[in-house]
C-alpha cells in the first residue's frame, strides 16, 4: 500500500435509515489517488483474505484510469430489506422514482416474506420482483418457499443465491418445476477461485460486485470466463463505491438487467447525492463531502491497521 495513498485515508460512519444485514451504521474507508477516490468497505466480520479483494478494487479506483463506457446512466432496481414495517417500505419505494424492478430480501420467515412481496407487487402489475436469499435455504426449503411465492405473489424475475453451495443450486435447478432463473452471488465472490467454478446447469445469471470481486478489470475477467448474463450490484457502499459500481455496469456493452446500485437510498447520510431519475443513475464526478462524518480515533486506527494488514496480502 503506497504511503502517499495511505496519507489521504479518511474513515467515516454513515447512519442507515433502517437495519440492513443487521447494520445500522455503515463504516467505510476512503482514500484518494491520481484518478480519484477509492472505497474500502468490507463488512466488519470479513477476514483479511476476503477483504483483500475489496482493497484491490479501492486501489484500482484511486490509481487506474477508467475503462471505456458504453452509457452515461444505468437503470437500477430498488432494494427492500427484510422489514414489514409499512412506513419503511413506503419511504424506500418513494426514494426510487421511476424504478420498475425491486430486489426484496427474503429467507427468514415464509409468511412474512409473502406479505413483503405482496406489498411490493401491489405497487403495480408492471413491477418486476427479484428476491435475494443470501444462501439461507436448503434445497427442500427452497422448493417449498419458491412454490409458495409463485402461487401467492406470482412470477419473479430471478432468485439470487437461494442455497449456499453450487451443488445445491444445481440440484434445485434440476428439481424446480416453475419458470425460474437463478443468480449466483456469494458462491462466486466468496470462492477461493471464481474461475474454477462450473456454473453450467446451476446458474443463469452472474452477480458482479466491484469491491468483493477485486475491481473492474477482475470483474470483467470473471464475466468473460463464465459467459452468462450479468447484473452489477452494490455491497452497501457510500456514493464513492456506488459510483465505481456504476462505472463497472456502464463498461459492459450489453446490460439486460436493471442493476442493484440504488442502495444509497438505504443510507440516512452519504458523502454525495447520486439521484435516481426515471429509474436511472448517472455516473458522476464529485468530491465527497466528509465533514462531520469521521469515526472516532480508535475506529480510525482499527481501519488503518486493517488496511495495512490486508495490503500485505496483495504483495
Amino acid at each position: 500500500m503506497d504511503q502517499q495513498l495511505l496519507d489521504t485515508l479518511r474513515v467515516i460512519a454513515l447512519p442507515m435509515k433502517t437495519s440492513f444485514r443487521g447494520i445500522t451504521v455503515r463504516e467505510v474507508a476512503l482514500f484518494k489517488g491520481e484518478y480519484g477516490w477509492g472505497e474500502f468497505s468490507p463488512f466488519l466480520e470479513y477476514d483479511d483474505a476476503e477483504s483483500s479483494h475489496w482493497l484491490a478494487s479501492a486501489i484500482e479506483a484511486a490509481t487506474q484510469p477508467r475503462p471505456r463506457l458504453f452509457r452515461s446512466a444505468v437503470a437500477v432496481n430498488g432494494t427492500i430489506p427484510a422489514s414489514n414495517e409499512k412506513k419503511v417500505i413506503e419511504d424506500l419505494v418513494t426514494s426510487y422514482p421511476g424504478v420498475k424492478t425491486y430486489k426484496v430480501k427474503v429467507g427468514d420467515n415464509l409468511s412474512e416474506d409473502i406479505v413483503r412481496l405482496a406489498r411490493i407487487r401491489s405497487l403495480g402489475r408492471k413491477v418486476n420482483i427479484r428476491i435475494d436469499v443470501n444462501g439461507l435455504w436448503s434445497v427442500e426449503q427452497a422448493l417449498t418457499n419458491l412454490y409458495a411465492f409463485y402461487e401467492n405473489v406470482g412470477p419473479f424475475e430471478y432468485v439470487e443465491q437461494p442455497c449456499a453451495t453450487l451443488d445445491e443450486l444445481r440440484e434445485l435447478k434440476s428439481k424446480i418445476r416453475i419458470p425460474l432463473k437463478i443468480a449466483a452471488d456469494e458462491v462466486i465472490r466468496k470462492s477461493p477461485d471464481p474461475f474454477a467454478l462450473d456454473l453450467q446447469g446451476a446458474v443463469d445469471i452472474v452477480m458482479l460486485k466491484v469491491q468483493p470481486l477485486g475491481g473492474i478489470k477482475r470483474a470483467h475477467a470473471i464475466a468473460q470466463h463464465h459467459k452468462l448474463p450479468v447484473v452489477v450490484s452494490s455491497a452497501l457502499e457510500s456514493a464513492v463505491g456506488i459510483n465505481y459500481g456504476l462505472t463497472l455496469a456502464a463498461s459492459f456493452e450489453e446490460m439486460s438487467f436493471d442493476c442493484g446500485l440504488g442502495t444509497g437510498s438505504l443510507l440516512a447520510k452519504d458523502v454525495a447525492h447520486l439521484p435516481i431519475t426515471d429509474g436511472m443513475m448517472q455516473i458522476s464526478e464529485f468530491e465527497p463531502q466528509l465533514a462531520g462524518l469521521d469515526v472516532a480515533p480508535d475506529r480510525f486506527e482499527w481501519w488503518k491497521n486493517r488496511i495495512m494488514r490486508t495490503a500485505e496480502l496483495l504483495k
